[in-house]
């Protein structure tokens, strides 16, 4: 799940991503924001078994991501924006900010 909460300004906005129902110890987001870096925005684990973290973002552009979970196994944003296809064959979520 992703959630859009822009600045008074318009010129940022702070992205909430949620993942449920995840069999797996940690989930991390990795993007174009944070140069695809596994340590950068790890969510945090919530009692209800949900893992989840908010990211600021400069506002009027895409970004592509996608999570990792357990550091091996990529997963998809199920309510992305759209998706594009990278340079492994795969698809890349994108955030529309």
């Amino acid at each position: 799940m992703l959630k859009k909460n822009y600045s008074k300004t318009g010129r940022s906005c702070r992205v909430t991503f949620k993942v449920d129902d995840i069999n797996g110890d940690s989930v991390a987001v990795l993007g174009e924001w944070n140069s695809w870096d596994e340590s950068s925005n790890p969510l945090k684990k919530r009692k209800d078994g949900t893992f989840s973290t908010t990211v600021s973002l400069e506002a009027g552009r895409d970004y592509r991501f996608r999570y990792l979970v357990d550091g091996e196994h990529w997963i998809n944003e199920v309510e992305s924006d759209s998706e594009v296809v990278n340079n492994f064959g795969t698809t890349d979520c994108v955030v529309a900010v």
